[in-house]
């Protein structure tokens, strides 16, 4: 039983009106995807794969040793697309039982947030998502038999879709660092 970890980095963040895709936007000297897969890496979660679409040459680029990069051919489509390009380069690994989806432009979630999720997904939590302060967040861990439903979604939502209809496990996870997304320039100033 492993849980792998994923990082969405797909999207081209049109809010944020910058000329590069979101993931590439720099935090604090590096890009925020950097930040989200360093999160994914540290948890212990495998494999840890990025969901590459827009700019996908530039943002694999940043991909660090031991993450696979996964294409996926129809991001604009919406993040669905992304976790569907996901799950299907998952599914052939029976090893996999659960997978931890985090989203690149989040680049304060920590590490302890995979792994609580991932014990939770240990302990028989078909869907799990983090919760900071009451608000349920990013990550969101999906057990092996949700995946037929996941990959089956549309739009620009992923997870939170299975959400409204099936029993969710709340894991608590503000102690273990900060879920604000940059979806604007304004949002990037605000992370300090």
């Amino acid at each position: 039983m492993t849980t792998a970890a994923v990082i969405l980095a797909a999207g081209r963040g049109s809010r944020l009106e910058t000329e590069h895709a979101k993931p590439l936007v720099e935090y604090r000297g590096r890009a925020l995807v950097a930040w989200a897969l360093d999160a994914a890496l540290a948890s212990g979660c495998a494999p840890v794969l990025l969901v590459v679409g827009h700019e996908a040459d530039a943002v694999a680029a940043l991909a660090p040793e031991g993450v696979t990069v996964v294409r996926a051919p129809s991001w604009s489509d919406g993040i669905s697309q992304s976790l569907r390009a996901a799950l299907a380069a998952l599914e052939p690994d029976a090893e996999v039982t659960a997978v931890c989806v985090g989203l690149a432009d989040q680049p304060r979630v920590g590490a302890e947030a995979y792994r609580r999720l991932a014990t939770a997904g240990e302990q028989g939590a078909e869907i799990a998502v983090a919760v900071y302060g009451g608000v349920r967040q990013n990550p969101v861990l999906l057990a092996r038999s949700v995946w037929s439903d996941a990959a089956a979604l549309t739009g620009d939502e992923g997870a939170r879709q299975l959400m409204r209809t099936r029993a969710v496990v709340e894991v608590e996870c503000t102690d273990t660092g900060d879920p604000a997304d940059v979806d604007t320039l304004d949002d990037l100033r605000s992370l300090g």
